[in-house]
């Protein structure tokens, strides 16, 4: 079962490694200095939920809570940010803002 928990604890550690890469790869290419602050929550994320697969058994209630109200909020704020980025989503909202101007 060790091993298996530090393949795991590996896997992600590796994972928030190649996304934080990516990021600020793509801020170099783009000659911009605007890290995307999308990115940086999804890394955030990452780590958070590494360290819940690496909390001690004997965490206090209190810091557990803490972590998953940290991951909610986290998690909300990416939710929010979707729509800024997937055209499709975009393309809804715009049509859906059309309609309720022309029924008024």
């Amino acid at each position: 079962m060790l091993p298996a928990i530090w393949m795991v604890l590996f896997l992600m550690t590796l994972l928030i490694a190649m996304e934080f890469k990516h990021s600020i790869t793509r801020v170099m290419l783009r000659r911009d200095h605007i890290v995307q602050v999308k990115t940086v929550i999804l890394v955030a994320m990452l780590a958070i939920a590494r360290k819940f697969i690496i909390l001690d058994p004997a965490t206090d209630p209190a810091h557990i809570a803490a972590f998953a109200a940290a991951l909610v909020a986290l998690g909300s704020v990416y939710w929010l940010m979707r729509q800024r980025d997937d055209p499709v989503d975009a393309a809804i909202a715009e049509r859906a803002a059309r309609d309720r101007e022309e029924r008024v």
